[in-house]
């Protein structure tokens, strides 16, 4: 096959060319969206789920859906060793801008941008010295609107005044975050603090999170009424109708077929999940000589998918571990299934320490790294699971 024309597309938030399995989500997040630009009630949304299933992806197709209807966005990625008053004032000014053109009283464009400058501000000096961005310096910072030092308060002072400038468009204000799990837990709980009391003044302002499985254990731990606050959407694996979908259609756009039997292989060694499905179609469809796509490309091409798969998406995250962090990884594979496991569900914390011949309060600095590093995640008390899907799998093959 033409390398120049294979339509597949495996990346770190990469869309794909068929985005197959998310068409229910989509749908209701118009659905959202044209709900609170009517004044109806609507709740946020946090996406949450394994490494590699599309969640990005999928952030990214909801802000392309807010976009389209003119509505203000910012999109943010959380980092753990970064405040979120900076990065949220960055999307804030994104979405303003994207407003003010159309508004047609700038005396008003200008006063809401003046309370982000404030809010802005209160950013301690040494942070703001890390980030190149700085707030609009053409209008003048307000007073007493958002520059209190309080992040709860200000966010809520901030997003009413966004909110009220969309809302004079008769449009509203999307703000996404992802890898929202790295928000540190006090700044978590004044984001949730300031979406509540947005939400009951029925403004016209959605912040749509992304994150990993352990994201709605921490936003009720943040503040006990998340649980109703946000509508959590689960983001897993395709099942197998969506998988082929995502492989099958971007062929076909290129007038090729796959035979049904490649399609069982492909569906046997990715699982279904979003990232894998185009990393194998995209070296099968390189080492296919011919149309359609057989079973023995497939067979031809796995070698190669699994190498590259090995290097960037599992070998990558595994350097960044500690030798102490590995040997924890590398019991969680051990107990978490056989050697052709497809899946390794959560593992008990004890079971790992009696593994490894040590006390359970000793091996907390290495499972508080993993977790950290975004590498594992701790669903329930006493279970750590890995976040990265066939993870496991991978650490039983380097033995």
């Amino acid at each position: 096959m033409d390398p120049i024309r294979n339509p597949y597309a495996p990346g770190a938030g990469q869309r794909p060319p068929e985005l197959a399995g998310r068409d229910r989500e989509l749908e209701q997040f118009e659905v959202t969206l044209e709900r609170v630009a009517a004044g109806r009630p609507e709740r946020s949304m946090v996406l949450s789920g394994l490494r590699g299933v599309g969640k990005t992806v999928l952030l990214n197709a909801l802000r392309g859906q807010a976009v389209q209807r003119a509505w203000g966005t910012g999109k943010i990625e959380a980092r753990p060793d970064q405040s979120l008053r900076i990065p949220i004032a960055q999307a804030v000014h994104a979405a303003i801008r994207e407003l003010g053109h159309r508004h047609r009283d700038p005396d008003h464009v200008d006063a809401v941008a003046g309370v982000l400058v404030a809010f802005a501000q209160q950013t301690p000096l040494e942070e703001r010295k890390k980030v190149r961005w700085r707030p609009p310096v053409d209008v003048t910072a307000a007073r007493g609107r958002a520059d209190s030092g309080d992040l709860e308060l200000d966010l809520l002072e901030l997003f009413t005044d966004t909110a009220e400038l969309a809302g004079d468009l008769g449009v509203g204000i999307a703000l996404f975050i992802d890898e929202m799990q790295d928000v540190a837990p006090a700044e978590l709980a004044a984001l949730c603090g300031a979406c509540h009391e947005i939400s009951q003044q029925g403004a016209p302002l959605l912040v749509v999170g992304a994150g990993l499985p352990h994201l709605p254990v921490a936003l009720a731990a943040a503040k006990s009424y998340a649980e109703r606050l946000f509508r959590y959407v689960t983001v897993d694996r395709l099942p197998r109708p969506m998988a082929d979908r995502a492989l099958t259609v971007p062929a076909a756009t290129e007038g090729v077929q796959i035979t049904p039997e490649a399609l069982d292989e492909l569906y046997r060694l990715t699982d279904g999940y979003p990232y894998f499905v185009q990393a194998y179609g995209k070296v099968t469809w390189d080492a296919a000589l011919e149309d359609p796509i057989t079973v023995d490309d497939v067979h031809a091409a796995a070698p190669e998918a699994e190498a590259e798969l090995a290097v960037g998406f599992f070998g990558a995250r595994y350097d960044r571990a500690t030798p102490a962090e590995r040997d924890y990884m590398a019991a969680m594979a051990d107990l978490g299934g056989g050697t052709d496991a497809p899946y390794d569900g959560p593992v008990a914390t004890a079971a790992i320490a009696t593994t490894l011949g040590r006390k359970p309060q000793s091996l907390s600095p290495a499972r508080d790294g993993l977790i950290k590093k975004g590498l594992v995640y701790s669903a329930e008390r006493g279970t750590v699971a890995f976040t990265v899907p066939h993870f496991g799998k991978f650490l039983r093959a380097q033995r």
